[in-house]
C-alpha cells in the first residue's frame, strides 16, 4: 500500500524540486514512511487476536517491552542468566524458560519473538526466526557486518508479504522526525545536497579484558559469546545495570560496532527517513589509530549515496566520539546537540536533533518566498506506540512497519561500510546490488567476521 506525500506548490521551482514535487505525487516516499497510528488495523485483544510470543533475552532493554508484551501471550522466556529469567518469569508467569535462543526457536506454538540479546547474535536470531515464519522485533543494530545485514534483509524479501518485522529505533516515532522530513521533501533548504549527522559518545578501552575468574553459576557465558570468538570471562563485560549494559561491550569488535551501532542507528534514522537514500557507491572512514580488539572512538564517515526520484546525488557524513561538522555560523553550537543532523541544501541549513530543528536560511533565497509548508490535513501521521505498531502488523494490519528489516538494514549497512572503509585505511568503491568492493579486493574480506564452529547464520 503507497502512501502520497503531497503539498501545494508555491513560487519558481528549480528543476530538482520539480522532480521531488512530480515523485511524491505519484510514489510512496521511502520504506520507513507508511506510518499509522496505533490499533489502525487490530482488533481488541480477544484471546483468539492474541500473539504467542518468545522474548529472547529477558532482561536488560528487553525490560522497555514488558508493558507493550502484557497485552500477549509471553509463552517463552529465553537468557544466558537464569537470574535474569527468573526476574523475567515473574512478570510472565505461564513461559517456558532457555537459556538457548536456538532450542527457544523450536518451540511449536510461537507466532513471533522479540530478539533483545547482545549485538552479536542479533542477526543470527533475526534470521533463524524468519526461517521459521516468525513475526521479528529486533533491537538495533540489526547487524554487525554487512554480510549479516544483507542476509537478513535478503530472508525479510522472501517473507515480507506475510511476516512483520521491526527494529528498535524506538525514537522514529517522535513527531519530528516527520516534520523533519516534510521541510527537506517540500524544499525548505532548496535542493538537498548534503547531511552530516553526529554522536558525541565517548567509552574508550584499551582492548578486551584480561581473563578475571569465573562465571558465576547463573551465567552460561559460553552462550553468551554466542558465535563470537572466545575471549576469557571479565565480570567488565556486565557492569553496567539494565538498559545500560551494552555499553560494557559493544565497543569491542566481536561483539558489536559500538556507536556507529549504538546512538549511530538512532540519529543516522533522523536522516535517513528524510533522506530516502540508497545503498553508498563509494565510502571514506578516518579517525583515530585502528585497535585491533575495539571500534573507534573519534571518526568520521562519509558516504555518497546515489541520486533518486525526487532528488540528485548527495553526500552523507556521520562524525562521532568528538568528530563534528562545522557550524554554518559562529554562533550556532552545535556541540550544544549530543546527538543532532544538519541537512545543508542551495537556500539554507536544517538542523536538528530528535525533539527540535531549527531553519537557518541563506544565500539568494532568504525571502523564503520559494517555501510554503504543508496544510495541517497533508501532514504525515503518527507513528503512535512504536512496539504496537509491530503488534498490529502481526495480527493483520499493514505488514509495512516504520523501521522494518529492508529500511534498517539498508541503513546499518550503510553505517557498518564506514568502519569497513575506516579499517581499510582509504576510499572503497562499493557495488550494493552484489555487496562487493570493486576497487580493493583484498577490503572484501572486512564485509564478514568469523564465527565459532557449530554457529551458523542460516539455521
Amino acid at each position: 500500500m503507497k502512501t502520497p506525500d503531497t503539498r501545494p506548490s508555491s513560487g519558481t521551482t528549480s528543476p530538482a524540486k520539480t522532480k521531488r514535487r512530480d515523485f511524491m505525487k505519484s510514489a510512496a516516499v521511502g520504506a520507513g514512511l507508511l506510518i499509522l497510528p496505533s490499533g489502525t488495523f487490530a482488533a481488541p485483544n480477544a484471546p483468539s487476536n492474541k500473539l504467542n510470543i518468545a522474548l529472547i533475552g529477558a532482561d536488560g532493554r528487553a525490560r522497555a517491552h514488558y508493558d507493550a508484551l502484557k497485552s500477549e501471550n509471553v509463552v517463552a522466556l529465553c537468557d544466558v542468566d537464569e537470574e535474569h529469567l527468573a526476574f523475567a518469569g515473574n512478570v510472565f508467569p505461564d513461559a517456558k524458560h532457555y537459556v538457548d535462543w536456538r532450542e527457544c526457536l523450536q518451540q511449536k506454538d510461537l507466532d513471533a519473538i522479540v530478539c533483545c540479546t547482545t549485538d552479536q547474535t542479533h542477526a543470527f536470531v533475526a534470521n533463524w526466526a524468519l526461517n521459521r515464519d516468525l513475526h521479528v522485533y529486533c533491537e538495533k543494530p540489526l547487524a554487525i557486518s554487512v554480510e549479516e545485514a544483507r542476509l537478513v534483509r535478503d530472508t525479510y524479501r522472501k517473507k515480507k508479504d506475510k511476516l512483520a518485522t521491526q527494529v528498535g529505533m524506538q525514537r522514529h516515532a517522535k513527531e519530528n522526525f516527520n516534520r523533519i522530513r516534510e521541510m527537506i521533501i517540500d524544499g525548505a533548504i532548496g535542493d538537498l545536497q548534503e547531511v552530516s549527522v553526529w554522536g558525541n559518545r565517548q567509552l574508550p578501552r584499551p582492548g578486551y579484558l584480561p581473563a578475571a575468574g569465573a562465571p558465576p553459576k547463573n551465567l552460561h557465558y559460553d552462550l553468551w559469546l554466542g558465535p563470537a570468538p572466545f575471549h576469557p570471562y571479565n565480570p567488565g563485560y556486565f557492569e553496567r545495570p539494565a538498559g545500560m549494559n551494552c555499553l560494557s561491550w559493544n565497543m569491542y569488535w566481536d561483539f558489536g560496532v559500538g556507536q556507529v551501532g549504538d546512538m549511530g542507528s538512532h540519529t543516522m534514522d533522523i536522516a535517513w527517513n528524510a533522506i530516502d537514500a540508497g545503498i553508498p557507491t563509494s565510502i571514506t572512514g578516518v579517525g583515530e589509530e585502528y585497535n585491533p580488539d575495539v571500534t573507534p572512538v573519534r571518526m568520521t564517515s562519509t558516504f555518497e549515496p546515489p541520486a533518486n526520484a525526487w532528488r540528485d546525488a548527495i553526500t552523507v557524513k556521520w562524525f562521532q566520539g568528538g568528530d563534528m561538522p562545522k557550524s554554518p555560523v559562529k554562533y550556532v553550537d552545535l556541540n550544544q546537540i549530543g546527538h543532532g543532523v544538519m541537512f545543508r541544501g542551495t537556500n539554507g541549513y536544517l538542523i536538528g536533533d530528535f525533539d527540535t530543528r531549527m531553519l537557518y536560511p541563506h544565500g539568494t533565497k532568504t525571502d523564503m518566498i520559494y517555501y510554503k509548508p504543508r496544510a495541517e490535513k497533508d501532514l504525515l501521521p503518527p507513528v503512535g506506540h512504536f512496539q504496537k505498531q509491530w503488534l498490529d502488523a502481526c495480527k493483520g494490519g499493514d505488514l509495512n512497519t516504520a523501521c522494518n528489516f529492508e529500511y534498517s538494514a539498508n541503513m546499518i549497512e550503510q553505517m557498518i561500510l564506514g568502519l569497513v572503509a575506516y579499517r581499510h585505511g582509504g576510499k572503497i568503491e562499493y557495488d550494493g546490488k552484489t555487496g562487493r568492493i570493486t576497487n580493493n579486493e583484498a577490503a572484501n574480506k572486512l564485509l564478514s567476521r568469523p564465527y565459532r564452529d557449530g554457529w551458523t547464520l542460516e539455521g
